[in-house]
């Protein structure tokens, strides 16, 4: 059989054949994982649904029907991957790999049809990030919002208010159940310099007077080279925000297609609110994560080309431990860069880029 006879158009029947072992494994990864993910997430939360007296249509069509798109998505490149170095790993078992190469294709050449497939899964991945995942979100959210999560005892970290242009507010964390701020700041400026700082340990919001009492609170009044410091257990302090405002500089960012995120981050620079690296971080995992499926195709073909002891078991396990390296670099650089002055782009680009190398240095060394 002549392997570079075209089939269908600039795809020969060796594209066609490798193309459709791979989907077809891919898509039975995704069914048997998530199949195994919903069983064990409803066992999780089983009780909550039955306490909370869950309607069965919407467990199904709410929240499981959505959650399948989201989960398949969200460890697309994975599964992805793993279809790849079986696939590949199979071919090579059965000495497919060996004939095709003995018949003159090159190794690069045998590359094309995993690189396609990668580039489109990659696309319809690009796709579901940022139209179709943040529409299904919504109603699984909310379901889950109300038959699992208890609203009103959620706990909000690392919050940073500008309530006005020359004030700035920070606060630890705060608890829209008891409506405490904790490690509360706020610093007032003036011509660019501090004029009033003030630290407390928590402040709660008090309904009657519609503001807020500090507890153990310490204010520092500057006046050029003048310090005066206050002191004292208990003071009311206006901050003109709200409990709610708290709640709202938490962004749902599941639930923003791309235009939505673009919106949320101008809107929160403006704010001077420190969420906004968290949501660049999350527009740049959308766009760049096409190019995860790429590179780890092109490591997966590489590593598994060829038979080793061990087989396809020894290839699946190297691939996975690759693959989660990938996952937790990149979660990494995302926590030096929320907490650092790390750019965003680079917090999702660099794992990539030192990935890309791994997959050059392997493709080069691979026998031909």
């Amino acid at each position: 059989m002549n392997l570079r006879k075209k089939k269908f158009g600039f795809l020969s029947i060796l594209d066609v054949y490798i193309i459709k072992k791979l989907l077809l494994t891919f898509f039975l990864a995704i069914f048997l994982i998530i199949m195994i993910a919903i069983i064990f997430d409803l066992s999780e939360r089983l009780d909550d649904f039955i306490s909370n007296n869950a309607p069965i249509k919407g467990l199904i069509f709410d929240y499981y029907l959505n959650f399948i798109p989201h989960f398949a998505n969200l460890f697309g490149h994975l599964f992805f991957f793993i279809a790849v170095v079986f696939v590949c790993s199979k071919l090579a078992s059965n000495s497919e790999i060996i004939a095709v190469l003995s018949s003159g294709i090159s190794f690069k050449r045998m590359l094309r049809p995993f690189v396609l497939t990668a580039i489109f899964v990659g696309l319809v991945n690009l796709w579901l990030s940022n139209v179709l995942i943040p529409k299904v979100n919504i109603p699984r959210l909310e379901f889950e919002k109300v038959y699992y999560r208890n609203p009103y005892s959620n706990q909000f970290y690392n919050i940073h208010l500008q309530p006005k242009q020359n004030e700035q507010i920070y606060v630890q964390h705060f608890s829209n159940k008891t409506n405490k701020a904790y490690k509360f700041t706020q610093e007032i400026i003036s011509n660019g310099e501090i004029t009033k700082k003030t630290y407390a340990d928590y402040i709660v919001f008090d309904s009657s007077s519609m503001d807020w009492i500090m507890s153990n609170y310490h204010i520092r009044h500057i006046d050029g080279i003048n310090e005066r410091i206050e002191k004292g257990e208990e003071k009311h302090i206006n901050i003109g925000v709200m409990p709610n405002e708290f709640n709202l500089n938490q962004i749902k960012v599941e639930v923003l297609d791309y235009k939505q995120l673009n919106s949320a981050i101008k809107r929160e620079e403006l704010k001077g609110n420190s969420v906004v690296t968290e949501l660049k971080i999350e527009k740049f995992q959308r766009l760049l994560n096409p190019f995860a499926y790429i590179i780890l195709t092109i490591i997966g073909v590489a590593l598994s080309s060829h038979k080793k002891r061990g087989g396809i078991g020894l290839n699946l396990a190297i691939g996975i431990i690759l693959a989660f390296s990938l996952i937790m670099m990149m979660k990494l650089t995302n926590v030096f860069a929320t907490n650092s002055s790390l750019p965003a782009v680079l917090a999702v680009a660099v794992p990539l880029f030192i990935y890309a190398l791994v997959a050059i240095i392997l493709v080069k060394r691979t026998p031909k």
